[in-house]
């Protein structure tokens, strides 16, 4: 087993997850609004989508070297080994039998002509390019046939599940029900037919642009988790102490975070990843192997981003704070005689931990965004990352092209929309159920 920092930090996201799920539990006044998440039919659904792209991610984490292949792949590459080695020679639209472009070809006969050579792979078991149409809506009935056995299966043990317990049909068992079957149904159609098509068509290279998207999946997850794990120490320390202390301690931390937002984000973290690069050439002997330099550099991405991005939560603690000192019950605690650090921990922290929440929710679809702009640039992720901005800049180019080569774009729109969107209407969700002011 190959075991990479980001690996290890996926692993910890994972595992956090889980502890949060327990610690929770165990405490009435924070059960009590994750109630209200689950009763609602958008939080249910937006979080079975981020729990999918979360499979993927720490399935895409798992790595070790294969015996066959020579080369580090994860278990979620030898998971998808059809549309991972059947790479084709260059462009293929979505469901294409021929290649985009025209070549010279040999014809039985021994003549040459210019035309569309068929693919290696895609569409390659068709008797005859004509009945491709009918084919595509045979597998996809197959695959989507094979979906719902399963979720059936699922459905028949969790309903057997809830009447053993004498619940009855509750809006996250339902709205769970409803989610496994969309997600398994479409996975099983996507994952029968890219086994003799290329779904979302091919790169410049001909590889597939469904692979690439999935393995992208990976590189938001880590981004917006690391980067999260990195500022939020930061942003509730010193939100903290600014807010309480107030006095020498809140002009230096806020003489710190206004100096650090009035530095361009972008500069200081070209500056950085400039440097980085610059220390791993001339240490090639600490990061040997494709693998790992780009995993250090996609690690310190996540540190850099992590760096410059927790002013904006530190000032929403120090206001929150500045408020909560004054509170009746935080003045009769000091005048009983409790220290100010027991004061922080226990009366402050958690009546802001609600804010902090919400804000970790809402960053993370910004820090997938950010990726995806910083990559584009140029000083994002190793080029030898798979990644959404990585495709948006590859697709650049190719829109140039006559005819436009338009599905990297919308693959990479695609994915990213979906995590985006799901995180956003999570965090509305989670936003309603902790609002102190919300009565439903």
């Amino acid at each position: 087993m190959v075991l990479l920092w980001t690996d290890i930090l996926m692993y910890l996201l994972f595992f956090s997850i889980i502890f949060s799920v327990l610690y929770i539990r165990r405490k009435d006044h924070l059960r009590r609004p994750w109630k209200k998440v689950v009763k609602s039919k958008v939080g249910v659904v937006s979080m079975f989508i981020l729990a999918t792209f979360l499979v993927i991610g720490l399935l895409d984490s798992i790595h070790y070297k294969s015996s066959s292949e020579g080369q580090v792949i994860s278990l979620f590459d030898d998971w998808v080994s059809p549309i991972r080695t059947h790479s084709e020679k260059t462009y293929s639209a979505p469901f294409a039998v021929f290649a985009y472009a025209k070549e010279m070809q040999q014809q039985p006969d021994g003549k040459t002509s210019w035309s569309y050579p068929p693919l290696i792979y895609g569409g390659a078991h068709l008797l005859s390019p004509a009945n491709k149409s009918e084919d595509i809506l045979a597998k996809a009935s197959w695959g989507g046939l094979k979906g719902m056995g399963v979720w059936l299966i699922i459905a028949v043990i969790m309903l057997g599940l809830s009447k053993r317990k004498g619940s009855e049909l509750t809006v996250l068992l339902k709205y769970s029900l409803i989610s496994l079957f969309l997600i398994l149904t479409i996975s099983f159609v996507v994952a029968e037919l890219s086994s003799y098509y290329h779904v979302l068509g091919t790169d410049k290279v001909g590889e597939d642009v469904l692979y690439q998207g999935l393995k992208s999946i990976r590189t938001g997850l880590v981004i917006g988790s690391l980067t999260t794990f990195v500022m939020l120490p930061i942003a509730i320390i010193l939100g903290l102490l600014s807010g309480f202390f107030r006095g020498w301690v809140d002009d230096v931390i806020q003489y710190i975070y206004t100096t650090l937002s009035s530095i361009p984000g972008v500069l200081l973290i070209a500056a950085a990843i400039l440097m980085a690069q610059v220390y791993m050439a001339n240490h090639p002997d600490l990061f040997a192997g494709v693998e790992r330099r780009a995993d250090m550099r996609l690690l310190f991405l996540c540190l850099i981003l992590g760096v410059t991005s927790w002013t904006g939560l530190c000032r929403l603690l120090r206001a929150e704070t500045l408020k909560l000192r004054e509170m009746d019950y935080v003045m009769a605690a000091k005048a009983l005689g409790v220290g100010n650090f027991a004061l922080l921990k226990r009366h402050i922290l958690p009546n802001v931990f609600h804010l902090i929440m919400i804000s970790v929710v809402l960053d993370f679809s910004g820090l997938v965004l950010a990726e995806a702009v910083l990559s584009y640039v140029n000083i994002g992720v190793d080029p030898a990352t798979y990644s959404w901005g990585n495709m948006i800049n590859s697709a650049r180019l190719e829109m140039a092209r006559e005819p436009i080569v338009w599905w990297s774009l919308s693959a990479a729109f695609i994915f990213m929309l979906g995590l985006v969107l799901a995180a956003n209407l999570f965090a509305d969700t989670v936003r309603d159920a902790f609002d102190p002011r919300s009565f439903n």
